[in-house]
């Protein structure tokens, strides 16, 4: 039999209720607290709170626990930490009509929207239906070489080809669609989604894109040369990267969280996914503003 607690049957679903999924992240100083603040105020309203297991034991939620959340229904999914909490639960549920809100104990938080000063009143919000849903770019990776194609996975921000603990640059063959741009060394490449643009593209000196425009960005890292900058091309382009190395030590990593080593004449493909990352935005949050102020934070300008 299903478990029971104060806010019915976590395997199921009644009609008008609504079914978040608690995302917290672990090593995260205040993540208890918030997990404790959603929990009471949830606790008297149509809502059903749900948990991974073992994110459940850690917080004494026992009761809230899931094997595996992903495989029941969930009308939103609720990220607790930085952006890259968010990422992860973003791609959690590829493929699947699941919103994730964030909520913001990083540094930055461009995506995780609610602040811990705002989280009752944002809580509220949810329940209302007053906020909006943002349907995000996502970028699909692939290995290609003599035994086909294999698909790595998604990324929401980038996908990064880089040199691993070795020295030495790498050798790049750059391809768009079918045409061959330029053979250049440096340090690695950055394919970026528009949301990712604000991540490591904008470290490594790629321009800021707002999140709507459909397109793809290319950043090199440290490229030995003054002719690869970074570019800007079609949302529907396949870029494709031909690795020309001999040492073993290149990694391709999808969103800064999932890593694949990649072997000498491997060719790296990163194309627009079939489908797009849901992440839940309040009206009173404009790109702009945020912009200006989780980055250069002037209030001159307010």
């Amino acid at each position: 039999m299903a478990k029971q607690n104060i806010f019915g049957n976590v395997f199921g679903r009644e009609a008008g209720m609504l079914q978040l999924a608690v995302f917290p992240n672990k090593s995260k100083r205040r993540a208890g607290e918030i997990v404790d603040r959603i929990f009471h105020y949830y606790q008297n309203k149509d809502v059903r709170l749900v948990m991974p297991a073992s994110d459940a034991r850690h917080f004494h939620k026992d009761d809230y626990g899931l094997p595996c959340v992903e495989r029941v229904h969930v009308d939103m999914a609720l990220s607790i930490g930085g952006d890259g909490t968010l990422l992860g639960v973003c791609r959690r549920f590829t493929g699947q009509e699941v919103p994730v809100c964030g909520i913001n104990l990083g540094t930055l938080g461009f995506l995780a929207d609610i602040e811990v000063q705002e989280l009752e009143s944002r809580l509220e919000k949810i329940i209302l239906g007053e906020y909006r849903i943002e349907n995000r770019l996502l970028l699909s990776a692939y290995i290609k070489n003599e035994y086909g194609e294999k698909y790595l996975g998604n990324a929401i921000n980038d996908v990064v080809v880089s040199k691993g603990g070795v020295a030495r640059m790498l050798r790049l063959g750059l391809y768009i669609n079918d045409t061959h741009l330029m053979n250049y060394q440096a340090d690695g490449l950055i394919v970026s989604s528009p949301t990712g643009s604000t991540a490591y593209s904008l470290s490594a000196g790629g321009p800021i894109l707002n999140p709507t425009i459909r397109a793809l960005l290319l950043t090199p890292i440290c490229a030995h040369t003054f002719q690869m900058r970074p570019l800007v091309v079609g949302e529907n382009d396949q870029i494709r990267l031909e690795v020309s190395n001999v040492h073993q030590d290149i990694v391709v990593t999808l969103d800064g969280q999932e890593s694949f080593y990649i072997q000498p004449g491997d060719e790296i493909i990163v194309r627009k996914a079939k489908t797009t990352a849901h992440i839940v935005k309040f009206e009173d949050k404009d790109y702009y503003k945020v912009l200006r102020n989780k980055l250069w934070n002037s209030r001159l300008m307010s």
